[in-house]
């Protein structure tokens, strides 16, 4: 076997299984070696320079010596440092979102996910551009500015031609007040001409789960269609950089194999990123599989606790400083709740997981990819969000002013936060309350951009940001940001 290498382009290099075995190995010899242990803690803990905050990250091998301890005191200290180092990059902030499901066809044989080719029961269906145009309106209508577009593996139903007819459509709607600013794209692994294509339709953030890095397993759980080729699919993150997509998401699926072995596979791959391209993953996704049309999660032997989920997320964030830590509706309030203050960043809300599910006014069932644990209306998550001292942010500023891959990563070093995408967030939150939230949500929510708008440090930019808030509730004028 070669040997492990992160600057290696080859997936078998950069995520290596000797290596991961290997680390597996040295996490359960180390996990009760508190001097280590404490050694780690304070490598991870954010420390204050002239140019801001500073966290150094973990490697590999030393947070998996952390998910490995069970020692009551450390997990605590492992979650004061995770939300220690949220604050410290990310502010009281939690970005917005929802998914659109394009198309359900989907040539795949994915056993854990019911738009497998094999399912004949579940229905078949594929938005035309009026239905994508109705059902951004639709999103629009609940205040939605930002978008994660996902549709199945399909090169008959769903060329990267109608992924980019799709997403031209979604940008082209403007309804009321109401505009779609960003779209991410979860679609397979594909060319480098295609990364192309989707750059060039201005695309935010490429997402891809890799669901496991256990190749075998992977295999496995992959038996038909051209996802179950580990490689390519692996090394997809590269072409996508190679096409000029500098923000990428990855994510694993939690459930399908022993957690341990995807939590370094994840943090190798970040690394790997890091190694090549110079920046690492814009986004991390944390799902665990859950129940859909003819998928029982029970089936699968690996599930893990909440309290794991909980530890994996903190130790995550540890890990990789400066990435978005992603939940979605899979999970419960209760769930969501508990991992916030662990380092999660963006949330999804009033998400739909069927293809055409938003127009409709009865939440279906009948194309849904998985069930949806947290079913709150978007109203009700921002009023929760807000409830619990988190700002949620419909921001899209850095995309939108080219601060992506290695200049988003500056800025969140840079300390500058809270000069810049802190009044971002407190202006497009006064868009929502505007335009789209219940009074009692208006009341909570004008309340805390008055004691937040406090902590912007520069006067300039804080009376810049009280004068757009103003013309935002007094005027139809929006979309101001620094």
């Amino acid at each position: 076997m070669a040997e492990y290498n992160p600057k290696s382009l080859k997936a078998q290099e950069f995520i290596h299984d000797g290596e991961i075995l290997a680390t597996l190995e040295y996490a359960e010899a180390n996990k009760n070696n508190i001097e280590l242990i404490n050694e780690i803690l304070e490598k991870a803990r954010p420390k204050k320079t002239e140019e801001g905050c500073v966290c150094a990250g973990l490697t590999h091998r030393e947070a998996s010596v952390l998910l490995a301890c069970d020692d009551p005191a450390v997990i605590e200290r492992i979650y004061e440092i995770a939300e220690e180092i949220k604050l410290a990059f990310y502010g009281n902030r939690i970005v917005i979102f929802a998914p659109l499901y394009l198309s359900n066809y989907c040539i795949n044989g994915c056993v854990y996910c019911p738009y497998h080719r094999q399912n004949k029961t579940i229905a078949r269906k594929k938005l035309t551009q009026e239905e994508v145009k109705a059902e951004v309106i639709a999103l629009q209508d609940m205040g939605h500015k930002r978008l994660a577009i996902e549709a199945g593996e399909d090169p008959k139903n769903n060329p990267i031609e109608y992924i980019l007819e799709c997403i031209n459509t979604i940008y082209s709607v403007n309804h009321k007040n109401g505009a779609i600013r960003r779209v991410n794209v979860n679609i397979a692994a594909t060319t480098v001409e295609n990364y192309r294509k989707l750059k060039d339709a201005g695309i935010g953030t490429y997402i891809l789960f890799q669901e496991t890095y256990h190749k075998e397993s992977y295999e496995k759980l992959h038996p038909s269609g051209p996802k179950s080729d580990y490689a390519y699919h692996t090394e997809a993150m590269d072409r996508a950089m190679e096409g000029g997509i500098d923000d990428v998401g990855l994510g694993v699926l939690f459930g399908l194999e022993l957690y341990k072995y995807e939590f370094a596979g994840l943090l190798m791959h970040a690394e790997h990123l890091e190694a090549v391209h110079g920046v690492g993953p814009h986004t991390i996704s944390v799902p665990r599989i859950k129940k859909a049309d003819d998928i029982d999660p029970t089936a699968f032997d690996n599930s893990i606790s909440d309290d794991i989920f909980a530890k994996i997320t903190a130790c995550i964030r540890l890990a990789v400083p400066y990435t978005g830590i992603i939940i979605s509706t899979r999970e419960s309030e209760a769930v969501r709740s508990k991992l916030l203050r662990l380092g999660v960043s963006q949330v999804s809300g009033g998400s739909r997981t069927s293809v055409g599910g938003y127009t409709q006014e009865e939440r279906p069932h009948d194309t849904e990819q998985f069930d949806v644990s947290d079913q709150r209306t978007l109203d009700e998550v921002v009023h929760w969000l807000m409830k619990n001292g988190h700002i949620p942010s419909f921001c899209t500023a850095c995309y939108r002013e080219g601060r992506t891959g290695d200049r988003f990563m500056s800025l969140c070093k840079s300390g500058q936060i809270l000069n810049c995408c802190h009044p971002n967030a407190l202006m497009t939150l006064t868009e929502y309350l505007t335009d789209y939230a219940k009074e009692w949500t208006k009341e909570t929510g004008f309340q805390m951009i008055e004691k937040e708008l406090k902590k912007i440090p520069k006067d300039k930019v804080r009376k810049i940001a009280e004068q757009n808030i103003e013309d935002i509730k007094n005027s139809n004028r929006r979309d101001f940001r620094f």
